[in-house]
C-alpha cells in the first residue's frame, strides 16, 4: 500500500459511468491510495481546475486522464485549453479513450498529451491498463511540483 505522502491526486474527466467505475476498481486492486476526483464532461473538468462552483476547494490535479469524446467541451477542447494556460500546461494529461483513429492520436499529440491510451474493450485488459498508468506514473516518472491553482472566467 502506498504512503498517503506519495500519493497523488489524479482527476478522472471521462462521462461513461462504467468506464469510471473500473478506473476506480483499478485503483483499488492495485492497493494505491491516490485521491480520484472524477468529472463527467468538458465543462466540470475546467471547472475543477479553476476551481469554480462546487470545485473551489478541490486540489489541483498531479494528473489528468482525459476521455476524447465528452459532452459540452469535448477531450481535445480541454486538452488544448490546459495546454495553453501557462499555469496548468505542466499537469501530465494520459488521454484515455476508446478511439484508435490515427488523427485523433496525432491530434492529441500535437495538442501536447503527454500519452495516450486506446482504452482496451476486454475488462482484464482495461483494469491492466489503468494499472500501469498508475504504476507508470506513481513508481517510475518524476512529476512536477502542483501548479499554483487560479481563477480563469
Amino acid at each position: 500500500m502506498t504512503d498517503p505522502a506519495t500519493a497523488i491526486t489524479i482527476l478522472l474527466v471521462e462521462d461513461d459511468p462504467a468506464d469510471v467505475l473500473i478506473t476506480r476498481e483499478a485503483f483499488e486492486d492495485n492497493k494505491i491510495q491516490n485521491r480520484l476526483y472524477v468529472a463527467r464532461d468538458g465543462a466540470e473538468a475546467l471547472d475543477f481546475l479553476y476551481r469554480r462552483g462546487a470545485h473551489i476547494t478541490v486540489p489541483t490535479p498531479d494528473l489528468i486522464l482525459l476521455d476524447l469524446n465528452l459532452p459540452k467541451y469535448d477531450g481535445r477542447e480541454v486538452l488544448q485549453r490546459i495546454k495553453s494556460d501557462p499555469e496548468l500546461a505542466s499537469i501530465p494529461i494520459v488521454v484515455l479513450t476508446t478511439s484508435a483513429l490515427e488523427e485523433d492520436i496525432l491530434r492529441s499529440y500535437q495538442l501536447r498529451a503527454n500519452a495516450y491510451v486506446t482504452k482496451p474493450v476486454d475488462l482484464t485488459q482495461f483494469l491492466a491498463a489503468v494499472r500501469q498508468i498508475d504504476n507508470f506514473f506513481l513508481r517510475i516518472v518524476r512529476l512536477p511540483p502542483s501548479p499554483v491553482a487560479h481563477v480563469n472566467p
